[in-house]
């Protein structure tokens, strides 16, 4: 596919502008202008639109086909969500006008919406509070993190460091070191979950908190988790739950009833609304009762007449920790994925993802190695270590995946395991589509016995083939038309 750049033909033009008024370039002062011509290409509306859209066609997206990336649960995302978000009384609003002396009763129905996804949150974790303001679920993360420093400096703990197992997500000790504390890893013991002997220890006077993420990002639920809270608790430490894998146990499992303190969730994972790309994304935060008044301001209440309003007053609040109210058309395709599934569909997803996680376990592990071969949540995670024996390595199956119409699942993550390859189908996805890609993942096993080299070459079937990937991140060349 040529670039838009070659498709340029001199003279062409899409549209013609009016008279604005805008003073000509003699009047313009010399230094504002440009040295030579901008050197956009020149198209017709008829050559843009043809480009743009076969552009479009070799996108990969949960739209397109399925997409099984591990511990980011890219499930389908309801166009309903879409059009509820796109509803002028939300989408033209401007975040400036609750600041207005009348502003507030001109955005009852926004506040509304994130007062109430407030308490649907609450229901389905077990926290007392949440705040809709964090952007990602990094973003959630550090908001997390900095509520935990808040507590201890109003109880004048000097505290210092966070533990965090070996197995999690790599944005955990990034949040805990922004927010100015040590990180110190604890292991995985035998069963691949945290080492809750070598928890204690490590547990001291020292230790802020725990950041743990359930079940982990083996796809696996760590039975010690009421004494693991216990633990921390008794050092005046707080319990984090990195919420990235709360659809395995959505609607199951509070985490506020496990001992947390402190929740993160992806709104952009768990409910169904856009991923990836640089965002949108949404990560609220939700805090137990002794920590309510450490959220971020603004918090929604609600007047005795039922109407709502921003509550500035917050003495202990860390403060804001982004514009305005959030990622509200994200919070907004949340509320309305809630409503939509009501109680009974919430708990079919956890159901449904769990299900289709083991159903791809027990269908593939004959060929793929299986480090921790018991049952799973929402996730299992395999080895291409006896693949790898043959030259053909993790990286290279995920190739391979593409030229099968797959979506390559996440690899090389966790860490702990060797030639990882970590798959998450989602509830979304129907027996159909797993039985297809468990399919091609059998061939592809097959392949590897009789012709390995043939690996070298994938994908061979899209836009792009196979890149030296070492050399395309240190020396990317994104300008050059050659």
């Amino acid at each position: 596919m040529k670039l838009i750049f070659e498709k340029s033909v001199p003279g062409r033009r899409g549209l013609r502008l009016p008279d604005t008024g805008v003073p000509t370039q003699a009047e313009i002062r010399p230094d504002l202008l440009r040295e030579k011509p901008a050197e956009l290409p020149e198209l017709s509306e008829l050559d843009v639109a043809r480009h743009f859209t076969a552009l479009s066609r070799k996108n990969f997206g949960v739209d397109t086909g399925f997409y099984p990336l591990g511990s980011c649960t890219m499930k389908y995302n309801p166009k309903i969500n879409e059009r509820i978000a796109a509803l002028s009384g939300f989408a033209e609003l401007h975040p400036l006008l609750p600041q207005l002396s009348t502003g507030e009763r001109l955005v009852q129905g926004a506040l509304a919406v994130l007062y109430e996804m407030d308490q649907a949150l609450r229901e389905l974790c077990g926290m007392a509070a949440f705040t809709m303001q964090p952007l990602a679920g990094s973003h959630g993360e550090l908001t997390g993190v900095m509520i935990m420093a808040a507590y201890h400096k109003d109880r004048g703990n000097e505290k210092t460091t966070i533990l965090i197992p070996d197995s999690a997500h790599g944005t955990n000790p990034a949040s805990a070191a922004i927010a100015g504390f040590g990180v110190k890893a604890v292991p995985s013991d035998a069963n691949g979950v945290m080492d809750i002997d070598a928890l204690k220890e490590m547990l001291d006077d020292s230790v802020a908190g725990l950041m743990l993420t359930c079940p982990n990002t083996l796809g696996l639920f760590n039975p010690h988790i009421a004494e693991i809270c216990k633990l921390v608790h008794d050092v005046d430490g707080l319990m984090y739950y990195d919420g990235a894998n709360l659809n395995a146990i959505l609607g199951r499992v509070h985490p506020g009833d496990l001992g947390f303190d402190i929740v993160h969730l992806n709104l952009h994972k768990t409910f169904s609304t856009p991923h990836g790309g640089g965002g949108p994304g949404s990560g609220p935060v939700g805090v137990c009762e002794r920590l309510r008044e450490f959220l971020p301001i603004s918090v929604v209440r609600q007047n005795r007449d039922g109407s709502y309003y921003l509550d500035y007053d917050r003495p202990k609040s860390i403060g804001y920790i982004a514009p305005f109210y959030g990622n509200f058309a994200i919070v907004l395709r949340a509320y309305a994925y809630i409503l939509m599934l009501g109680r009974e569909g919430v708990l079919r997803v956890s159901e449904n993802a769990v299900l289709n996680a083991n159903y791809i376990r027990e269908k593939l592990k004959d060929l793929y190695d299986l480090p921790f071969d018991r049952v799973c949540k929402h996730e299992c995670v395999f080895s291409a270590s006896k693949q790898a024996e043959h030259g053909v390595h993790a990286i290279d199956i995920a190739k391979a995946l593409i030229d099968r119409g797959f979506h390559p699942p996440t690899v090389y993550f966790p860490l702990i395991v060797p030639e990882a390859m970590m798959v998450e189908p989602t509830e979304t996805e129907s027996r159909e589509t797993l039985d297809a890609f468990i399919a091609a993942m059998r061939d592809i096993a097959e392949l590897v016995q009789s012709d390995p080299e043939s690996f070298r070459e994938c994908p061979k079937t899209a836009p792009v083939s196979r890149l030296d990937e070492t050399r395309a991140a240190r020396q990317p060349d994104v300008a050059s038309l050659g």
